[in-house]
């Protein structure tokens, strides 16, 4: 998202004005790298398929939630950075135990592992606010 339109969220966020934009758009983005990385990973059909799959739905609900500020209680978003980090870790687990034998997985796992760190990041700075 450019800085543009960030900004204009600015005004939009309601309770949550605080909200470090920066950190937001980084999350936006490995949340959609993860996403693309997820859905890539899902199509090998090995037992890591359905996680992947679902990461992929989370990480896009998480990245589509953050753009639509309205409405969004701090409480609210915190709860869903948390069940987006979880369900990168399940994924990046289950990929994990094929990632001597698969590119894909590889990158899926690494692609969560940063989607999980850009989400502890903004609810870090959602707690310090």
């Amino acid at each position: 998202m450019d800085a543009m339109m960030m900004d204009s969220m600015k005004g939009m966020m309601g309770d949550m004005q605080t909200m470090d934009m920066s950190l937001m758009q980084a999350c936006m983005d490995a949340c959609s790298a993860c996403e693309q990385a997820c859905t890539v990973c899902s199509t090998q059909m090995m037992d890591c398929a359905p996680a992947c799959m679902n990461c992929a739905d989370m990480c896009n609900t998480m990245m589509r939630s953050m753009m639509r500020m309205q409405g969004m209680a701090p409480a609210v978003m915190m709860s869903m950075l948390d069940a987006c980090m979880a369900m990168c870790q399940l994924c990046m687990d289950m990929c994990m135990q094929h990632a001597e034998s698969s590119e894909v997985c590889r990158m899926c796992a690494a692609a969560c592992k940063a989607c999980m760190d850009a989400c502890m990041a903004m609810r870090g700075s959602m707690m310090a606010a």
